[in-house]
């Protein structure tokens, strides 16, 4: 699969608490480089002039309807009847389909802290989305289904950045699997920039896991 010329691309900063999406087409593509024109700020209608450097994820739709990602980055530009922008662009390999649900959630361990009332308990999750996440127990803890408790989420991105999401949450069910026991914790009030850094970590976490099972040895 290959972008093709002609195709709309919806640009996001990858690490920034402003919350901006740019729309740009692309111009022709050579190698592992995509030439875009300068992308539009979608809620401004301003023309973006984009830093060298400046990290990204892109989304586009294919003819079929289906819909694609990656991370890219801006590595230089180029002058010519229309002035270009040039990306980045990954193997189609490491392309990440976009599911149909709204949140897609990876398997993952991140440090969570789930506080109710007085009790506080350091945890690890299994698996996180932007909507929710199961977290493994140890031992006994004093919230059960249905209690609202408040969770601090620890966010390690891959550029050494680290976000510390805080939100209310609602804890959903308890159960055992494989003789673990496991709490899946839904998010009830995540403010847009939170939702938005759970989403890029688990795209980034995505891309860590294709890259392993294209190549297991060098990852």
């Amino acid at each position: 699969m290959e972008i093709k010329i002609g195709t709309q691309l919806q640009l996001e900063p990858t690490y920034t608490e402003r919350l901006e999406k740019f729309r740009c087409k692309v111009v022709e593509q050579k190698d592992n480089i995509l030439y875009i024109d300068y992308p539009v700020n979608m809620a401004t209608k301003k023309t973006a002039f984009l830093i060298d450097g400046s990290e990204f994820r892109a989304t586009f739709r294919t003819e079929d309807k289906q819909s694609f990602a990656f991370n890219t980055e801006v590595v230089g530009r180029k002058a010519g009847n229309i002035p270009m922008i040039m990306l980045h662009c990954p193997t189609p390999e490491e392309f990440i389909k976009i599911q149909r649900r709204e949140y897609v959630r990876v398997e993952t361990q991140v440090d969570v802290a789930i506080q109710l009332k007085d009790y506080k308990y350091q945890l690890v999750t299994v698996d996180i989305s932007a909507g929710g996440l199961a977290v493994m127990l140890k031992g006994q803890v004093a919230f059960t289904e249905g209690d609202e408790v408040k969770l601090t989420i620890v966010l390690p991105f891959a550029n050494g950045d680290v976000k510390y999401v805080i939100t209310e949450a609602l804890i959903v069910r308890i159960f055992e699997k494989e003789d673990k026991r496991i709490a899946t914790i839904q998010l009830t009030d995540t403010d847009d920039v939170d939702q938005q850094h759970i989403v890029r970590f688990c795209f980034e976490r995505q891309l860590v896991n294709r890259r392993k099972e294209i190549n297991p040895f060098n990852v």
